[in-house]
């Protein structure tokens, strides 16, 4: 005997409960007028967005930071143990001396790092600042982002234009990670919101 097909009614509630038990589909995040995409594709790798939050300093807004991995991680620790590439992406807030910006940076890693581990790093931490200076000034609504591309470097783009040779050393880009998810953060705020464990930021 052929059993009955599905009534309407019936169908539309067992579809209901495949969807309701589906993950809910990730969305843009948006952050002071800045919209973060949920996904992005970095050496042919998608990527997700781990967490994104503001740069403040002091009552000011400075810029905005998303923070992109394979896979998701809530600790300092996860996001450097994470393979596959890595992206940063920064979209400024606010105009800011781009020099003053590359200096902030150099002292955020020099921050975070202990003064041997630093010392090797010394001729990629100038490089970086002098690409910074050579733009003079970044205004708002620039973007830059820094990624993390296995087998190639550390590849920094700045106003869609990537910039110079890649810094080859792995040990580089987890230092750039660490200005904002070390012990001595850029932002507290800013990190925790990056590992995905804060409270979303206006």
């Amino acid at each position: 005997m052929v059993p009955n097909p599905l009534s309407p009614l019936r169908a539309l509630v067992l579809g209901g409960a495949l969807l309701a038990s589906l993950p809910a589909l990730a969305a843009p995040v948006e952050l002071a007028g800045v919209t973060l995409q949920d996904r992005a594709t970095v050496g042919g790798s998608p990527l997700v967005l781990n967490g994104a939050g503001v740069r403040y300093k002091a009552v000011f807004q400075v810029y905005t930071a998303g923070l992109y991995l394979t896979a998701k991680a809530t600790t300092t620790e996860g996001v450097l143990g994470t393979a596959g590439p890595k992206r940063i992406t920064i979209t400024m807030l606010r105009d800011i001396d781009a020099t003053e910006l590359g200096k902030l940076f150099s002292r955020g890693i020099e921050d975070n790092m202990d003064r041997a581990a630093f010392s090797k790093l010394i001729p990629g931490v100038l490089r970086m600042s002098q690409i910074f200076a050579a733009h003079k000034k970044l205004n708002k609504g620039d973007t830059f982002t820094v990624d993390w591309l296995p087998g190639t470097g550390t590849v920094l783009t700045v106003r869609g234009q990537i910039e110079g040779e890649p810094f080859k050393e792995p040990e580089f880009y987890d230092a750039l990670l660490r200005i904002w998810l070390g012990p001595k953060p850029a932002d507290w705020q800013l990190k925790d919101a990056l590992l995905g464990v804060g409270k979303k930021q206006p």
